[in-house]
């Protein structure tokens, strides 16, 4: 049956295309989702009322849904705020200093151990565990904070999540909507999974490589930094009769850039650095520091921790020795885990005041989580309301009521112009996951790309398998958390600290020329 298509549609469908727009000449997109979210509403109900609660409604629901992934960035911040404090967050990096001892090898250790991690345990928990263990080390080897974001999310939310080989979630849908076979699916989607990833981080790490430094330990002092600048950033007056230094680091030609905007430079960076040289492992030039023995106790009992939790994932995937942890049960035990440590940190670090210090961190670090990743919520909901689990309570429909499904609408009605040839089939059904992929959901999309592979390939000769796995390469890298800022991408931002929407504008070109070179792999090969 043909699907009908209202005034809404095709308001939400011109939202999409303003927003691509947008995000194409750079610039920020809040202003376009939110306007977007206003008209769809009103042309759905024909009521201005509700298209301004929808303006609400929709943040609201995006926040709701994104929540943990905030969370999870707030406890870890705050842990690491608080062994930071101790002393002890230099020295439990130091041993993994003989292996990432530069920007390549921490570039390849960076991919290797999120790939692995996360194809057992999905990416989920395993960007917390690395961004709180591996992430800096990388940046003080000389790795850029943007090129950690992007091998991260490439590995993990990218190559790993895409195959799901070993959970098999994703194939699993895949395959039951084309009616095939699921390990058909699982081995062909793990094929070009590793095309595109492999494809991407090559990019990547030609695009990169210029980006990266000689390692320092005062790299990691400038990557914190840029925390404490987000986190105040009103800059420091110097003391009176005191003038600025005119060539300070915001005026040399080697000021460290993010995405070309150069770091923040004021006194408070110069009282960080101290204050962190006091704590920290003995500096390259042989000086003697200051170490107590509560800093080497939480250097070793923090990774000590977290090892001990993946064992007990471990244990939990291949054994009956402990109940399995999936998805999001795994990412709230590291939550935990981080409160725990932080709790403990800070009592060894200020017995009197450890409440209110402890207390301290956590604000800290929820006004990081917020001020950082923030910006996405007005734009997930305009994406939300395009779904039809999310649409019925951004538009305030009554209890019960299905809510419009705007954008699978709009895909459904696309589908029937596809051309029975292919190369042409093989990349529209890549075209369907990518903008399904637009949610931000990950796996909302596999449904229709494996209903689309199960009807499509006979017709063109093609193996439905082959289009089901292109189908869900083309969803998962999407909405899986490397190309939509609104997705899982923004803990791999968090912990990167990096601005989430220059994160994927960055990725784009990357993924989308491992997609290409799959899809065309596939058509030749499968």
């Amino acid at each position: 049956m043909a699907t009908h298509l209202t005034a809404a549609h095709w308001v939400y469908l011109g939202g999409i295309v303003v927003i691509l727009f947008t995000m194409a000449i750079r610039k920020n997109i809040v202003v376009p989702a939110v306007t977007a979210t206003l008209l769809v509403a009103w042309a759905f109900s024909d009521s201005i009322i509700v298209g301004l609660s929808a303006i609400f409604n929709a943040s609201l629901v995006a926040a709701k849904e994104l929540f943990n992934i905030f969370l999870i960035i707030a406890l870890i911040t705050a842990m690491l705020g608080a062994l930071r404090e101790v002393g002890a967050d230099r020295l439990m990096v130091a041993p993994f200093r003989r292996v990432m001892r530069s920007g390549t090898s921490s570039f390849l250790v960076l991919a290797l151990v999120t790939y692995v991690i996360s194809l057992f345990f999905w990416p989920t928990p395993t960007v917390p565990l690395v961004g709180a263990v591996l992430i800096p080390v990388a940046i003080r080897a000389g790795l850029a904070p943007l090129s950690v974001g992007m091998v991260v999310a490439i590995a993990g939310q990218g190559m790993a999540l895409s195959s799901d080989y070993i959970i098999k979630v994703a194939p699993g849908i895949s395959a039951k909507a084309a009616g095939v076979d699921p390990d058909t699916v699982a081995d062909k989607s793990l094929v070009l999974s590793l095309i595109v990833g492999l494809t991407a981080l090559i990019i990547t790490f030609v695009m990169q490589r210029r980006t990266w430094r000689k390692p320092s330990p005062d790299l990691l002092v400038e990557w914190e930094n840029e925390a404490s600048q987000l986190l105040d950033p009103t800059p420091e007056k110097p003391p009176s009769g005191v003038q600025p230094d005119p060539h300070g680091a915001a005026g040399r030609a080697d000021t460290p850039q993010i995405d070309g905007t150069p770091r923040a430079n004021s006194s408070a960076q110069a009282t960080t650095a101290t204050a962190a040289v006091l704590v920290a492992e003995p500096t390259d030039t042989g000086t003697p520091v200051r170490k107590t023995w509560s800093a080497k106790v939480f250097a070793v009992l923090t990774p000590l921790v977290y090892l001990g939790f993946i064992v007990f994932l471990l244990l939990g995937k291949f054994t009956t020795v402990v109940p399995p942890l999936k998805g999001g049960d795994a990412a709230a035990i590291v939550g935990g885990i981080a409160a725990l440590i932080l709790f403990a940190a800070s009592a060894t670090n200020d017995k009197r005041n450890f409440l209110e210090t402890s207390s301290g961190h956590v604000v800290d670090g929820l006004v990081f989580a917020f001020k950082a990743m923030g910006i996405v919520l007005p734009i997930a909901g305009f994406f939300f309301i395009g779904n039809g689990d999310f649409s019925a309570t951004v538009l305030g429909l009554p209890a019960g009521v299905k809510g419009p499904a705007f954008l699978f609408d709009l895909i459904s009605a696309a589908q029937a112009h596809v051309s029975p040839n292919p190369f042409v089939t093989s990349f529209g059904v890549l075209l369907v996951g990518l903008v399904a992929g637009l949610e931000g959901s990950g796996f909302s999309g596999l449904p229709l790309t494996g209903s689309l592979a199960g009807a499509l390939g006979p017709a063109v000769g093609m193996d439905p398998t082959t289009l089901a796995a292109i189908g869900q390469m083309g969803n998962i890298w999407s909405g899986g958390g490397t190309l939509v800022a609104w997705s899982s991408l923004i803990a791999v931002a968090g912990f990167a600290r990096v601005p989430v929407l220059t994160l994927a504008r960055k990725c784009f070109l990357p993924v989308m020329a491992g997609l290409v070179l799959c899809t065309v792999f596939a058509i030749l090969v499968f």
